[in-house]
């Protein structure tokens, strides 16, 4: 059976899904017709509805439980892996800015239903003059000068110092000390139209590729670079630590109360809107 499947060129991502789509395991007869994708591209795809199965992220999801049920693997959670608001000016200056009224203030973000533009919105929301802008085009145009902030994720977690610019908030820690919970970042999602079989399928299959990548973390190396984006292997990996982890195996309890948590958060503050759905995967 072959199955329409989006994750973005991330090494996180990449590292995962490797052994799966190069039949490194047992894919249980499953094939992949593979997209790769920003992550705000496979947000909008996921909207559409476009895709079997999907990276996306937790602030999306909330938008499409009609249309995908949450896996239980894949997923990007973890404590220290938040976005981040830098700048090139004075951050102390920029954060009594930003926490201002209607601050004029133009902050760059990787995409609107991104889950670094939902805990830009619970921290500072007044925070209103915001462009969507590719993630990885975010530093520069701090450096031009096109925008005041940008709000950084994924591996420029590790470039933008080495650029001159500077951290005015790291928002997952905002989160953290709010809550005690692990941050939810991204989640892996399949079509609920699949018969339920294929769905818990997929998951097994997903958790399999994910533990082979812990054993054999050097197996995908060369398809990780293939797609990384001019970042050294030493990067990579620290990326890879950063996003893969217990959770990327299986949510467990303290994943799905993160991610509750978040939602509940979403809904108080009427970020989101009312999820009729069940979120997680069910049954056998």
């Amino acid at each position: 059976m072959k199955l329409t499947l989006g994750f973005s060129p991330c090494p996180n991502d990449t590292f995962i899904f490797d052994a799966m789509i190069h039949h490194k395991i047992d894919t249980e007869g499953l094939d992949f017709e593979v997209f790769y994708d920003d992550v705000e591209t496979l947000n909008q795809k996921a909207m559409r509805g476009e895709l079997d199965i999907t990276k996306l992220s937790y602030h999306a999801f909330a938008y499409v439980t009609d249309k995908y049920v949450l896996l239980d693997a894949g997923s990007a959670l973890g404590f220290g892996v938040g976005p981040l608001l830098i700048c090139k000016g004075d951050p102390g200056e920029l954060y009594k800015q930003l926490s201002t009224s209607h601050s004029p203030l133009i902050i760059g973000i990787p995409g609107k239903y991104t889950t670094a533009n939902f805990l830009l919105g619970t921290a500072f929301p007044n925070a209103e003059n915001k462009i969507e802008l590719v993630f990885s085009e975010i530093e520069d145009a701090v450096l031009d000068g096109r925008i005041d902030i940008g709000l950084i994720i994924h591996e420029n977690r590790f470039t933008y110092q080495d650029k001159g610019l500077k951290k005015i908030l790291d928002l997952g820690d905002y989160w953290e000390k709010q809550t005690g919970c692990a941050i939810p970042l991204g989640g892996i999602v399949a079509n609920r139209e699949l018969p339920s079989d294929i769905q818990h399928k997929i998951n097994r299959v997903i958790r399999r590729s994910v533990e082979f990548a812990f054993e054999n973390p050097k197996s995908g190396l060369e398809f990780i670079r293939s797609h990384a984006q001019e970042m050294s292997e030493e990067v990579m990996y620290k990326h890879i630590g950063l996003y893969v982890n217990q959770y990327s195996v299986d949510l467990g309890a303290e994943g799905k109360k993160a991610i509750k948590l978040l939602f509940d958060t979403a809904l108080k503050n009427g970020i989101i809107p009312a999820i009729k759905n069940e979120l997680f995967l069910t049954g056998a």
